[in-house]
């Protein structure tokens, strides 16, 4: 099966060589496309991938500026893909070796697949060991009705049609459009599958502070697609969860001031905050 490679990028100039090194030294490349999806970057973004055209078999270099968000350079490179399967992987992380691979033999198998990641190679100690980290060892589920799988953006895998059928990405959606994805998938009669052997190499954000803001807009969109999947179905207790996890946050405040559980209480925050935020906004019950 032919798969196309997408990349969106923004602004990647520094993590982008990486990525496409890795792809670089896949085995069977003559066998897949790469395509990266320029979203507007003002840095040497374009540059940098335009001079692996000579070493890159089949790789494309395109305009996705019309709209800004991943999920629009996404489609965009969807569109321009011309394999039977679409694996996609963002500019700033890293697949391991045989993920092109590992991609093909599950999407002959599956009709959607979502990767195995690691967060040690690429982020400092206290990122890899201090913070708990999702879809290390398999799929996460909502905790509403539902209760759906979701997987993150980078990594996952799609079978051209089905992309097709349903309509790519939501471009409205600023985060979590891989979840909204990972759910429409599914409700369309497709089984999102856990492929281990398809290994990528994730970066996370650079400071600690940032944990907590990537954690809020999460949390906040999470509550959007509660809104949008839950039905309205009813979660057993959740403002007294909620108001629990509160509490149990704030009595252990002072890791705050320790720098090895800094990182994850500052997530734990986030998402607490997200939530709230989000069933206020959305008028929901603040579930993860």
């Amino acid at each position: 099966m032919k798969i196309s490679v997408v990349i969106p990028c923004l602004n990647a100039a520094a993590t982008l060589p990486a990525q496409l090194d890795a792809l670089l030294a896949q085995a069977g490349q003559g066998d897949c496309e790469v395509i990266v999806a320029d979203n507007g970057s003002s840095d040497p973004s374009c540059e940098i991938a335009n001079a692996y055209r000579g070493r890159l078999p089949n790789l494309h270099v395109i305009d996705a500026s019309a709209r800004l968000g991943a999920a629009h350079a996404r489609n965009c490179g969807a569109r321009r893909a011309r394999g039977e399967a679409i694996a996609f992987c963002d500019a700033d992380d890293v697949v391991g070796t045989g993920w092109v691979e590992a991609i093909d033999e599950a999407l002959a198998r599956h009709y959607f697949v979502a990767s195995r990641l690691d967060f040690a190679r690429l982020n400092p100690g206290w990122a890899a060991t201090g913070v708990r980290h999702a879809q290390e060892r398999g799929l996460q589920r909502v905790g509403y009705p539902p209760y759906l799988h979701h997987a993150g953006g980078s990594g996952l895998g799609v079978r051209r049609k089905v992309h097709e059928e349903i309509g790519g990405f939501d471009e409205s959606l600023p985060y979590l459009e891989d979840t909204d994805y990972c759910f429409r998938i599914q409700r369309a009669g497709y089984e999102l599958a856990f492929a281990p052997a398809a290994l990528v190499h994730v970066r996370l954000p650079e400071r600690p502070s940032r944990l907590f803001n990537q954690a809020r807009h999460w949390a906040r969109y999470n509550a959007l697609m509660n809104r949008r999947y839950g039905a309205g179905a009813s979660v057993p207790n959740p403002w007294r969860v909620h108001a629990q996890r509160w509490y149990d946050l704030l009595r252990c405040a002072e890791r705050l001031f320790r720098r090895d559980a800094r990182p994850a209480w500052l997530k734990a925050m986030g998402t607490q905050v997200g939530l709230l935020e989000g069933a206020l906004r959305y008028r929901v019950p603040p579930v993860r």
